[in-house]
């Protein structure tokens, strides 16, 4: 059996290195590659599931959205946030769309054994990953979340996935993250060369020691973000545990097999480990 991670760009997609260690562990005979599809090419690829050439997808940039217009029925998640990160072939033509982002969040942190329940959490970003990380939040008893964004209307549409949620201004910052226990940064800035600028997305004045702060960026894995909440003493998450949670979560869908994470986590960081040496 054949799935397929799809967007543009997929080349440095970690997916098939995960699903295909995993695939291996468990003796299952499926693999995992990459498929270039630009934008407007979504409706394309769901069909060709229809037509059994792939048994699923994981759907990255820019189809999300466009994916899950063009599948048949979308689960809880994915109805919310009118987007996809997985289709799965259910037979008989049929095709679902599911969300797995924001629950891999929530296991990661489970992980690690943070409790959310009860929880105050603040997010940096209101983007799509953002989105699904607020709409998970919102579905679990107590779990408090504030937003800060650049653009506050963007803010104010990411809480609105949550009955919970609250937008909050530049100005009440510093007000948010110190009621907070746990600080997310679901933006981008951390990513890649920003770690030798040390850029990070808040001041890093605002983090105590009772802090949790978490990052979804992988690339690097020690963020500037983590680096100084480390010195801080916050316990600290970093972006890889998501990805690897949520990607557990899409080879159930495909599969009906539970991976183990340990397994698909070390397949990316040897290969995270190939790409920096």
């Amino acid at each position: 059996m054949r799935v397929a991670i799809v967007g543009d760009p997929v080349e440095h997609s970690l997916s098939p290195v995960m699903q295909n260690a995993a695939f291996a562990s468990a003796g299952l005979k499926w693999e995992m590659i990459r498929v270039r599809v630009p934008a407007g090419g979504g409706a394309d690829v769901v069909n060709r599931v229809r037509a059994g050439e792939f048994a699923g997808l994981a759907v990255t940039m820019p189809l999300k959205e466009e994916v899950a217009r063009s599948v048949d029925d979308l689960d809880a998640a994915s109805t919310r946030q009118r987007s996809v990160n997985t289709v799965v072939g259910i037979g008989s033509g049929h095709v679902r769309g599911l969300s797995t982002d924001g629950a891999g969040f929530v296991n990661s942190l489970y992980a690690q054994d943070i409790a959310l329940t009860g929880a105050r959490v603040h997010l940096l970003g209101a983007g799509g990953a953002a989105r699904s990380i607020v709409a998970a939040l919102g579905a679990i008893d107590g779990c408090e979340v504030t937003i800060s964004n650049r653009t506050h209307s963007a803010a104010e549409a990411a809480a609105e996935l949550s009955g919970s949620a609250q937008a909050v201004s530049a100005d009440d910052l510093p007000d948010a993250v110190a009621a907070a226990d746990i600080i997310v940064n679901t933006t981008s800035v951390g990513m890649g060369s920003d770690v030798d600028a040390g850029l990070v997305p808040l001041p890093v004045e605002l983090i105590a020691s009772d802090h949790v702060v978490a990052d979804i960026v992988y690339h690097p894995l020690t963020t500037a973000l983590l680096s100084s909440a480390a010195i801080r003493g916050a316990q600290t998450v970093d972006g890889l545990g998501m990805l690897v949670h949520q990607a557990v979560l899409q080879c159930e869908a495909w599969t009906g097999f539970t991976p183990d994470p340990v397994v698909m986590r070390s397949a990316a960081e040897a290969e995270l480990g190939q790409r920096s040496g």
